[in-house]
């Protein structure tokens, strides 16, 4: 004969596993039939198709823009005139052993191409980083070898500075970069002549500088970029700068939210002179490889 409590206690276990079994919310239940977990805990679509984890960043799309650095207007450049939503963010120094290899997954992850103004120094150390920011699609500029003001030197010093970063840049990636800023902001127009002349340079400056190398702390940075950014511009930010790097997935995700595109700094300098740079609607298909086909015959 069963003892009182022990069939009461088997009624109550018995119970329970009947509601586990049958309640909502459980790893494999797809009551609001419109999605459910597989096997491995990853959520699926009603058919098995990917739903897009909320975790996610917003995506920037593929841009696909001829450049040409001879067709130029300018010596130098901080925005251009655009009413699209395009921008170029930028990040001088670098290459960081640590904190450049963060921004770039950082970037990846979103699609996103940048403009890196290194340092000489640093791309002979770490020629790996140069390699991955070509290889993801990143443009690489000239920052002088030893980040030295180029409006306070001797031209034969100048020269040197600049053409010992190009040939480190060269060595490490196999590409000749388009493009310098020069360090600090410090130049003349004689000096930005002298750059187009010798080496076909166009001298890259910035229209906002949430001044991270100040270190005012990463929500400072990123509420600054987010709120100063127009259509056209050149972002500044230093990648040596860990401040700056935590900044970024917020700064990025802002701008993204608010409409932006970004582009390579030659990308947008290529802008400027494209029709697309004054049309009012640009939709997805400008924002694709299909722009190229659809408005050559229109740029050229």
């Amino acid at each position: 004969m069963i003892k009182p409590f022990t069939l009461f206690g088997f009624i109550t276990i018995s119970l329970i596993l009947m509601l586990g079994c049958s309640s909502t919310g459980g790893k494999y239940e797809n009551g609001g039939n419109t999605a459910y977990l597989d096997g491995d805990g990853k959520r699926r679509g009603l058919f098995g198709g990917r739903k897009r984890n909320k975790s996610e960043p917003l995506q920037n799309p593929n841009i696909n823009i001829r450049v040409d650095p001879r067709l130029a207007r300018s010596l130098t450049y901080s925005r251009i005139r655009t009413e699209g939503p395009f921008i170029a963010m930028t990040f001088d120094d670098g290459p960081h052993p640590v904190h450049t290899p963060r921004l770039l997954d950082i970037l990846k992850r979103r699609n996103i191409k940048a403009t890196f103004f290194v340092v000489g120094t640093n791309a002979r150390r770490y020629p790996q980083l140069i390699r991955r920011m070509i290889a993801e699609g990143h443009e690489i500029g000239n920052h002088t070898v030893n980040h030295k003001y180029l409006s306070r030197i001797s031209v034969e010093e100048a020269r040197a500075e600049v053409l010992g970063c190009e040939r480190a840049i060269v060595a490490a990636c196999g590409v000749k970069p388009r493009i310098l800023r020069p360090p600090g902001g410090h130049i003349n127009d004689r000096v930005k002549v002298w750059l187009k002349k010798e080496f076909g340079y166009s001298t890259i400056m910035w229209a906002v500088d949430p001044e991270d190398w100040k270190r005012p702390g990463s929500d400072v940075v990123a509420h600054r970029i987010i709120s100063e950014t127009d259509p056209g511009e050149i972002v500044l930010a230093h990648d040596i700068h860990g401040p700056t790097i935590a900044a970024m997935p917020r700064a990025l995700d802002g701008l993204l939210s608010n409409g932006y595109r970004f582009v390579t700094v030659s990308q947008l300098i290529a802008i400027e002179r494209r029709s697309i740079a004054t049309l009012s609607d640009f939709g997805n298909n400008l924002l694709s490889s299909t722009v190229d086909r659809k408005e050559r015959k229109n740029i050229q």
